[in-house]
């Protein structure tokens, strides 16, 4: 019953948001819609001026409104609750979730385009969205698509570069140092070495940024034939959209799985910038560091076991749970194994979230995905009692500021059941999709001019006079 009430819940909160945005959410599909120009540069070469104005009489105007106040204990606790970025393509609600440009997951999966024999959003739209603010048409999309595939082929040294690797390395490690390799080629580098004027630093990061995009399925895929098919790779179909040719890159053509990795892409693509991935692309990418090397730092950030390794350790310990108490558990069972699990200083994989406050949209979509295609898989079914049994005994331990599921609860389950099984890998997939939101925001952190991050820090002896200060004041 939990889990219903927390979907009811979901489902009457987004309701009340549709509401209240409905008429403004309407003209702004009609707006996005007016434009036909099929090439995306040019919308964005139309688009840069106006949002350079915009900034520009924010800072001369409200520069010194305040934001809200800055604790201790957020200065220790990792800069949480800090409005200290700006962001443009995304925003997280910690009720609602993440809209990208003011859309929410589902009122992208209505409105963005999608493959003729699909129902899931094309990553090609969301990308357009992102740069944009647009939704874009169909043969935007196809045009996107198209540029995507003719940008894709990667030069041999990439893949000597990962081949110098063992083949255990951490498939990570390996997709990171692929990325690192293609930097050899950055429009960007060459450009600022020639003496670019700084008001054109965009054109060549948007040439790098949508080569990378393009190029991370080929060389993601690479990686996973090298240490999963015994380096037999598959050529690139230039016929197939983004997701698609990534999934049949990978070795699955099953159409199912192809629109999962639609939807994959689409749903982790971007999450503000406040996490480790996004914000250390825009960090790196402040000090004019090319976009290959802002994203494979982004990359090393999104490896952490507290950022995008989590997908893998979510499936890893469903399966733990599988072999020591069989599919069949019961959730009396569940309960007590997830208490085990607890009481062994170990937290629960895919549940909780460093802002949100609420069950996560894109575990929901992902729900209703497994719904529609796999509702009798044993693995997803135990996710189903999980999502029962594990809040309420999050709540009563009393230290869990949001006992629900997040994206990562999800994702494995899907992915093992159309036979990518392969758990280390899943970061990996998290990488490419998040090259979207990162280059994105990289594009237009360079058409807006944004400043070199540079945050000040104190020391505790600092902080200690200072709170001294403060209570005899």
């Amino acid at each position: 019953m939990v889990f219903f009430r927390s979907v009811s819940a979901f489902t009457r909160l987004r309701s009340r948001v549709g509401q209240q945005s409905s008429l403004s959410n309407s003209v702004r599909w009609i707006q996005m819609q007016s434009s036909t120009d099929l090439d995306l540069k040019s919308q964005l070469q139309e688009l840069i001026p106006e949002q350079q104005d915009r900034l520009k009489k924010l800072k001369s105007e409200h520069g010194k409104v305040q934001l809200g106040n800055i604790t201790v204990d957020m200065v220790i606790g990792g800069m949480r609750g800090m409005t200290g970025l700006l962001w443009e393509t995304s925003l997280l609600d910690p009720e609602e979730g993440i809209r990208f440009r003011g859309l929410s997951i589902p009122e992208c999966q209505k409105v963005l385009p999608t493959a003729q024999s699909g129902a899931e959003p094309l990553p090609e739209g969301l990308l357009w969205l992102l740069l944009t603010g647009k939704v874009p048409s169909k043969e935007q999309v196809e045009a996107l698509s198209k540029d995507l595939a003719s940008r894709a082929a990667v030069p041999d040294y990439v893949y000597n570069a990962i081949d110098a690797l063992p083949s255990t390395a951490h498939p990570m490690t390996q997709f990171a140092s692929g990325v690192m390799a293609l930097q050899v080629q950055s429009e960007f580098q060459k450009a600022y070495e020639n003496g670019i004027h700084k008001s054109k630093f965009w054109e060549p990061t948007y040439e790098d940024c949508l080569n990378l995009i393009a190029r991370v399925p080929v060389v993601a895929a690479y990686v996973y034939r090298r240490m999963y098919k015994n380096g037999d790779s598959i050529p690139s179909d230039k016929s197939l959209d983004y997701g698609a040719n990534f999934s049949h890159m990978l070795g699955f053509d099953d159409e199912k799985m192809k629109e999962l990795m639609r939807l994959y892409i689409t749903i982790h693509s971007d999450h503000e910038g406040g996490n480790v991935s996004a914000h250390t692309g825009h960090l790196v990418g402040s000090a004019l560091s090319d976009p290959y090397l802002s994203f494979a730092a982004a990359l090393n950030g999104l490896a952490g076991p507290l950022h995008g390794l989590a997908n893998q350790e979510v499936l890893l310990w469903i399966k733990q749970v599988v072999e020591e108490c069989g599919e069949d558990i019961s959730k009396e069972q569940l309960k007590e194994y997830v208490w085990k699990t607890l009481n062994s200083g170990k937290v629960v994989p895919g549940y909780g979230h460093g802002v949100l406050r609420n069950t996560d949209p894109r575990y929901v979509c992902q729900r209703e995905f497994a719904l529609k295609h796999l509702p009798d898989d044993p693995l997803f079914q135990l996710v189903s009692k999980l999502y029962e049994v594990v809040p309420p005994v999050l709540t009563q331990l009393g230290k869990v500021k949001n006992p629900w599921p997040n994206v990562d609860a999800h994702s494995g389950v899907l992915l093992n059941h159309y036979g990518l099984t392969e758990a280390r890998y899943y970061t990996v997939l998290f990488g490419v999709s998040r090259s979207l939101g990162i280059c994105s925001q990289l594009i237009w952190d360079r058409a807006l001019g944004l400043a070199l991050e540079r945050p000040k820090s104190v020391t505790m002896d600092w902080l200690d006079a200072h709170c001294k200060k403060a209570s005899s004041a």
